[in-house]
Formats: C-alpha cells, sequence, structure tokens
C-alpha cells in the first residue's frame, strides 16, 4: 500500500519505504542520522499505568531495532472522554513518562482526538550512526539468530480480554513486555549485529519472513529453541488466539515449509506481539553466544533460533 508513496526519495533517506523497516532513517552527516517511529495500540491489560508503559516501550523499540538511541517522543491519544476519566488517561500518560524515565528519553508534548475505543503510543526521535545502522535487509547466509524475548504476549492478551488468563501468566506477559530492548540493541551491535527487527505485530514469522525477503535469504528456524512465556502454549492449544495471528499465518504460509511442527507452535511463531523481543543477525554463532550469554546475565530470555541460509525469501521450520 505504501511502497508507491515516495517514487523518488531524497538521498538523505537511508531508510524509507522501500523495506517496510521499523523506522524511517534520515542522515544529518556522515555520522549522524535521525530515526524516526511511531506506534500506538488498544489496551492490551486492564490496569491503565502499565498498558501506558507498555504502549511507550512498544514504541520506542522501533528505535533499538534500528540501532539507534530515543531522544524525544509525543504522546498519541485516543480518548472516550464521554466514559472514560481524565485521571485515567492521567494514569495511561504516567505510564508512557514511566517508559521514557527508563529508556533515557523526553517526552515533549502530544496529541489528542476523541475515539470510541481508547488508544496510546507514542511519535519517537532517536540517532543513530548511519555506518552502524542496523536493518532488516542486512541478513547473510550463515548468520545466527538471536531472539531476545520469548513470544506469546498475542495469545496471552488476548486471554486477558476474555477473561481467561491466570494471573501468573499474565505477570510474566506484562514483565516482558515492559522490558526495554536497549540491552539487546547493544548487545547485539557490540557482539557484531549485521541486521535486526523487532518482533511485534507480524509475529516472529511474518517479521522473520520480511527480513529473508529483504535479505535475499531463507531462514531456519529451531522450533524447539523459540522461548514461549509459560502458559501461552496451553492457551493456544485452547484456541485463545488474536486475530492478527491467524491473519500473520495466513500470510507467511505461501512461504512458510513447517515441516513435522505442530499447529500450537506455528500457531505461537506467528503470534501478534506487543512490545516483543528483538529479532538479531549475528555474524556468527560464536558472536551469538556472547550476545546471548550477555542478555541473560541482564535478565533477557535471549535464545540462539537458528540460522539464515542461502534462498530467496522462505522459512523453514525445524524440530
Amino acid at each position: 500500500m505504501v511502497r508507491g508513496l515516495t517514487p523518488d526519495p531524497p538521498p538523505e533517506l537511508l531508510v524509507g519505504l522501500d523495506t517496510a523497516d521499523d523506522a524511517a532513517v534520515w542522515r544529518i552527516s556522515a555520522e549522524r542520522a535521525l530515526v524516526l517511529t511511531a506506534d500506538f495500540i488498544t489496551p492490551v491489560v486492564d490496569e491503565a499505568r502499565t498498558w501506558g508503559r507498555i504502549a511507550a516501550i512498544n514504541a520506542v523499540s522501533d528505535v533499538y531495532a534500528m540501532g539507534g538511541r530515543p531522544l524525544l517522543a509525543l504522546n498519541l491519544v485516543a480518548w472516550n472522554s464521554e466514559e472514560l476519566s481524565n485521571d485515567l488517561l492521567s494514569e495511561v500518560l504516567t505510564g508512557g513518562e514511566d517508559a521514557a524515565r527508563a529508556c533515557g528519553f523526553a517526552v515533549g508534548g502530544g496529541h489528542t482526538v476523541d475515539d470510541p475505543e481508547p488508544k496510546y503510543g507514542m511519535a519517537v526521535v532517536g540517532e543513530v550512526d548511519p555506518r552502524r545502522m542496523l536493518t532488516n535487509a542486512g541478513l547473510r547466509p550463515g548468520n545466527a539468530l538471536v531472539l531476545t524475548k520469548p513470544l506469546g504476549s498475542g495469545v496471552i492478551s488476548t486471554a486477558v480480554k476474555r477473561g481467561e488468563a491466570r494471573t501468573d501468566t499474565v505477570d510474566r506477559a506484562v514483565a516482558e513486555m515492559v522490558r526495554p530492548n536497549e540491552k539487546a540493541a547493544a548487545a547485539g551491535l557490540r557482539h557484531g549485529a549485521t541486521a535486526a527487527t523487532d518482533v511485534t505485530g507480524f509475529g516472529l514469522l511474518g517479521h522473520g519472513l520480511r527480513m529473508a525477503q529483504e535479505s535475499g535469504v531463507d531462514l531456519e528456524i529451531s522450533v524447539g529453541a523459540v522461548p514461549i512465556i509459560e502458559g501461552a502454549r496451553e492457551l493456544a492449544a485452547l484456541g485463545t488466539v488474536p486475530g492478527g495471528t491467524r491473519r500473520n499465518l495466513d500470510w507467511v504460509s505461501p512461504h512458510l515449509d513447517a515441516g513435522d511442527a505442530g499447529d500450537t507452535s506455528v500457531i505461537l511463531l506467528a503470534d501478534a506481539q506487543t512490545s516483543g523481543g528483538l529479532l538479531l543477525g549475528m555474524v556468527s554463532h560464536d558472536a551469538a553466544q556472547a550476545a546471548v550469554t550477555e542478555l541473560r546475565l541482564s535478565g533477557h530470555e535471549a535464545t540462539i533460533i537458528g540460522e539464515a541460509a542461502e534462498g530467496a525469501g522462505r522459512i523453514r521450520l525445524r524440530l
């Protein structure tokens, strides 16, 4: 839908619409570039401040996925002012400020509109050294794939809306969704990342497929190595699956060789995530292991889940 909107991009636009990457990048000089992104979501948990924090962490993740550092954000708010109080909105915005403080960027204002369904997020500006920028087109055959958070937040959020989620399961999902991807990006850059994307609404398979297509490689993913939030597999097996997850699977299926992977496992790989982790392409298995070790010491459930191989944009699952 958007590929033709800027048919003749200026040379300063280093990353625009062509590759559907996580954020736009605008070169200022040989050493500096701006990273710009926007993201907002409907509520994924019941507690307003927690939702605000998750939404803000989700938005700023796009800057980290490009290897950048966030500087400034503007709040984006859709609010049902007839049914929801301003005090509740203040809680949402406070959650966003919590995230900004944790990630070291400022919130400089924003915009609000009336809407029957509440939504919240941020437009974020960051900076990156264009010589060290990460994109979704940087995978090369032989790169090891590292996932820095477990999957399953989409399934669990759907269970919250249906009143089917256990408190301990929700708590585990929230702990992952409020975890910034700052350390994941830093570890990736430190140990030789060649590519990155954050795993959000299109799931691991959707975002992974886009990386494979833009990089001109295939992905081989070890299903058993992919971390899953405890409790999510049981919910998925019972049919608690977001509509977005099923749409992801429909889109990916023509390019997917699922092998003997079970239906529940494939669903979880396609699960539409909120504030998911980074999918990093690392220059070697040793580099990937070094990044994983560093991230696990800092509390991230990072794991090597596969590798890039010669190909033209397919995903193969193996047990």
